[in-house]
């Protein structure tokens, strides 16, 4: 029975997806240095408040540009390539602003890390389109983002003990883990961009672009995407100051956001299983109403436990929708765009985290809760209503395509 079980879960996944798999778990375990970044760097640097904010948005302002970066060097390269550069510089990079001192130096290796730390993701994200069948694409999706999420939730709490003994062994610990997934890479893991993908090391930029024009609805995917991630990063920007507003403090709203982690280590797994035989635009439809219904009837709450349900019902949206959204990218790309068009799906995201913050703190201070949680809700039906309006042609577009 258990054998059974084992083999249902993993059928369909190569022993290669697994290598990857295990590398972006012990990479995310790893994870130290960035959820204490800014703490750091104001009680060892001793830096103000405000230069430590923009120190950390270097970060992002270089995980941004890797998204794109990688996902052309991906279809160039290879996805072996981009994944190596990554691991292997990501190291010397976070060493160096674990040691540094200077401000322009802080700042350099800040963008250093947030850069290299991020290239490999399109590459890794056309790895698994690479080496899994269409069928299987959101269960091998759906299982590396709850290994990151699982990463995630472990690292801040080494982290924090690490942190009582020296700073410079979160820097440490976590160039370590990330060089243990380079040489993961090195020693386990062959090239998997296919062979009718090598034409991409020849096209020229503006072919490559040009090309992009004509697939219409992978960029349109994409900025759909962008609203979805707008919505999601109130639960990490607006939510806290919202409950504040009712008497409920930091220790709540942690309590609150472990719901997030919680359901997504507990029932990401099942979920990514049965969304395999889900139909992929209209399972983006339902995940868009629940994030809206999720962040709208934060409108309604005003204790801990009205809280926790929000953040409940905006969390299973994020996990269907984890799993699908890669795989619908994954499926109609053209072999050859499939490192972009990873780095182009997760360039969004990357622009949501600067625009939702922006967004929903003007319209929380300048209209009111009311409105921005009524707006998440109206926005979620929107977008349920444009993930709907693409099922036709992505069908004709599956359809035309060899690739897929």
């Amino acid at each position: 029975m258990v054998a059974k079980r084992f083999k249902s879960l993993t059928e369909g996944l190569p022993p290669t997806y697994w290598l990857l798999w295990t590398g972006t778990l012990i990479n995310r375990l790893g994870g130290f240095v960035i959820p204490f970044l800014t703490l750091y760097l104001t009680t060892q640097r001793k830096i103000p408040v405000s230069q430590a904010a923009v120190m950390v948005s270097f970060y992002g302002a270089g995980s941004f540009i890797a998204q794109l970066t990688g996902g052309e060097l991906t279809d160039r390269l290879g996805r072996r390539p981009v994944m190596l550069t990554s691991f292997l510089v990501t190291p010397v990079a976070m060493i160096t602003l674990g040691l540094s001192h200077a401000l322009p130096l802080i700042a350099v290796s800040t963008f250093a890390v947030g850069f290299f730390t991020d290239l490999y993701r399109p590459a890794v994200g056309a790895a698994i389109a690479d080496l899994v069948p269409s069928e299987s694409r959101t269960r091998a999706y759906g299982y590396n983002y709850w290994a990151i999420n699982l990463g995630a939730a472990i690292a801040p709490v080494v982290a924090g003990l690490l942190a009582k003994y020296a700073y410079l062994a979160l820097f440490i610990g976590d160039a370590l883990t990330t060089l243990v997934f380079g040489l993961i890479v090195y020693f386990g893991i062959r090239e998997t961009r296919p062979v009718e993908a090598q034409g991409a090391k020849g096209a020229t930029l503006r072919e490559r672009y040009t090309q992009l024009k004509r697939e219409p609805i992978l960029l349109l995917f994409s900025f759909l995407a962008l609203f979805f991630g707008i919505i999601y990063m109130q639960g990490f920007v607006t939510l806290p100051i919202d409950m504040a507003s009712y008497g409920l403090g930091p220790e709540q709203y942690g309590l609150a956001t472990a719901v997030n982690g919680f359901l997504i280590v507990l029932i990401s797994i099942p979920i990514s299983n049965m969304a395999g035989h889900w139909p992929r635009f209209e399972t983006m439809a339902v995940s868009a109403v629940l994030l809206g219904l999720g962040f709208g009837f934060t409108a309604l709450a005003n204790t801990f436990p009205l809280y926790a349900l929000s953040v409940g019902i905006w969390t299973l949206g994020e996990i269907a929708a984890s799993a699908v959204a890669p795989a619908i990218i994954a499926d109609l790309s053209p072999v050859e765009l499939r490192g972009l068009y990873q780095g182009i799906f997760g360039s969004a995201w990357g622009l949501s985290f600067f625009f939702g913050p922006l967004l929903g703190g003007w319209v929380y201070e300048h209209l009111g809760a009311g409105v921005l949680w009524g707006g998440c809700l109206a926005l979620g039906i929107l977008l349920a209503l444009g993930f709907l309006a693409m099922r036709a042609p992505a069908k004709r577009r599956r359809a035309k395509s060899s690739t897929i």
